[in-house]
């Protein structure tokens, strides 16, 4: 099972910007095996719920929330996929979970914090 490390959350001001980071521990992307990478959000009292996805082919699925907003992205070398969050805000906040779907197996991260000040 691969390890996955969030990093890249913090306090931020609403209007401001954060790149969440998820390294994982080997490759994660691979022709030959279908891959989900996907970030979750979960704030105090709610469930999880996803943010963006990207699959191994390079399609994305982003939540309406994040649309125009967040841009996930991925660098297959250093095996890590990417969320950049332009104009946060206060509802933003929550716990970031990394998810990693490599063919039947299911990883997550132990999730990085983000709050958005009003």
């Amino acid at each position: 099972q691969v390890q996955l490390v969030e990093s890249g959350g913090g306090l931020v001001q609403a209007g401001g910007s954060l790149r969440l980071s998820c390294a994982a521990s080997e490759r994660i992307f691979s022709i030959n095996v279908m891959t989900v990478m996907t970030w979750y959000r979960q704030a105090p009292g709610k469930q999880r719920e996803l943010v963006p996805g990207i699959t191994s082919g390079g399609s994305t699925n982003y939540a309406d929330s994040a649309k125009g907003r967040f841009t996930i992205s991925r660098d297959n070398a250093k095996n890590t996929v990417y969320l950049q969050m332009n104009s946060l805000k206060p509802e933003d906040t929550g716990v970031y979970y990394c998810n990693a779907r490599i063919g039947p197996v299911v990883s997550w991260g132990q999730g990085t914090q983000v709050t958005v000040s009003s």
